[in-house]
């Protein structure tokens, strides 16, 4: 296999990665739209009692309803994080599969919260995970969640394959000395 095979085995052409954060904010609209159309009247219903329900809350705030009513401040904060997420793929077209896949998915959650807060003034979340009282969620977070986890895996990863390429290499004015 030639060296320009190698490098683009195992490589995913970078406009799909918008087709992926594309994915994203159609399946976080799509249950969101369900959500609207089918919890409010509800409020909630469990899917395991006092473990998983889905929970109808309006989100005004950041990230598990953090500082409520701050709007602007999140819409402002949120667009430049889309149009980094954006840049690094167009940019970063030879990265890792891994670590693209990690930044539309980062990409397409911001976008899916940026809608709500545009169209309706706050964001629509609904999965309540009892078991652990933990914050009321959509899917949205839940891909920004696992874009970072899987950043961070591939950052640790880069630098752990760096640090053994480094310590394998031959130190200088090592060799036969031709």
């Amino acid at each position: 296999m030639t060296e320009e095979k190698s490098r683009k085995a195992g490589k995913i052409p970078f406009p799909l990665y918008f087709v992926i954060a594309a994915a994203v904010v159609g399946l976080d609209q799509l249950t969101k739209y369900l959500v609207l159309k089918n919890l409010t009247s509800v409020s909630t219903v469990p899917l395991i009692k006092n473990v998983l329900h889905l929970t109808y809350v309006e989100n005004r705030g950041a990230a598990f309803g953090m500082l409520s009513n701050n709007r602007w401040v999140f819409m402002i904060i949120s667009s430049l994080v889309i149009v980094v997420m954006t840049a690094y793929i167009v940019i970063n077209r030879r990265g890792g599969v891994l670590g693209n896949v990690a930044v539309a998915f980062v990409l397409g959650g911001g976008i899916g919260n940026m809608i709500d807060r545009i169209w309706r003034g706050f964001v629509v979340d609904f999965i309540d995970f009892r078991l652990i009282n933990f914050y009321v969620f959509n899917a949205a977070d839940s891909f920004v969640c696992v874009g970072c986890g899987l950043l961070i895996f591939v950052l640790i990863r880069n630098e752990l394959a760096a640090r053994r390429a480094k310590k394998n290499r031959p130190a200088e004015g090592d060799g036969d000395g031709r």
